[in-house]
């Protein structure tokens, strides 16, 4: 398997572990439109290493994760429903970009 040119990775610092099942899709901005490219959901490490193409063209992408049915699985109450995150592509390099997630707050940073 190889992997795509975006990965996640979601660590829930609530409960101090990887956010596992959870939903992530990969949006491309085409002309102010978004255009779905892949799904997938986290693994047991919280991962989503396989979520689209090995490249991606410059511009910018989304990757929307479905938090709420995270939470209602763990019968926990969350603030935010889904979470969007939006990044631009430059290059041809690898983009990793985490997410940190609690039931109440949210936080990412461009990985590596």
């Amino acid at each position: 398997m190889s992997v795509s040119h975006v990965t996640t990775h979601i660590l829930d610092t609530g409960a101090g572990r990887p956010a596992a099942g959870v939903a992530v899709v990969l949006y491309a901005n085409d002309g102010g439109r978004w255009t779905q490219l892949a799904s997938g959901t986290t693994d047991a490490d919280g991962r989503a290493k396989d979520l689209g193409p090995e490249e991606l063209a410059p511009g910018n992408y989304r990757l929307n994760f479905a938090t709420g049915d995270y939470y209602a699985g763990l019968d926990t109450a969350t603030f935010f429903p889904e979470v969007d995150l939006i990044f631009e592509v430059t290059g041809p390099e690898h983009y990793h970009v985490p997410l940190l997630l609690s039931p109440f707050a949210y936080s990412t940073y461009r990985g590596s």
